[in-house]
């Protein structure tokens, strides 16, 4: 499958997430950019946690409850700005990492 991923040109481990489009793989590179960027958008990380198959609940106030290949998290959905903070995006990526989703 990797092979599949460089032919195509993107070099992400699929193992998880085939049915990621070139949105959210910008997504998910945009989270794993280093320095950390303060310009993603937390709809768009919702939807890159819907691709990958996370169940997402809401919680109290702006909790928003995660749970990915067995691993569970809670974030903070920003407002009233739409674009997560620095450490937000460090939170959702070590999320990522631990359930196995990163960017070759």
């Amino acid at each position: 499958m990797a092979s599949r991923a460089i032919a195509l040109g993107y070099a992400c481990n699929f193992r998880y997430h085939t049915h990621v489009n070139a949105t959210q793989r910008k997504t998910l590179a945009a989270l794993f950019a280093r320095p950390t960027r303060g310009d993603v958008r937390w709809p768009d990380i919702e939807v890159l946690f819907r691709s990958l198959g996370a169940d997402i609940s809401e919680g109290a106030g702006s909790r928003v409850r995660v749970a990915l290949n067995g691993v569970r998290a809670i974030f903070h959905r920003p407002h009233p700005q739409k674009e997560v903070k620095k450490y937000a995006v460090e939170s959702v990526r070590d999320f990522l990492k631990e359930a196995g989703i990163r960017p070759d």
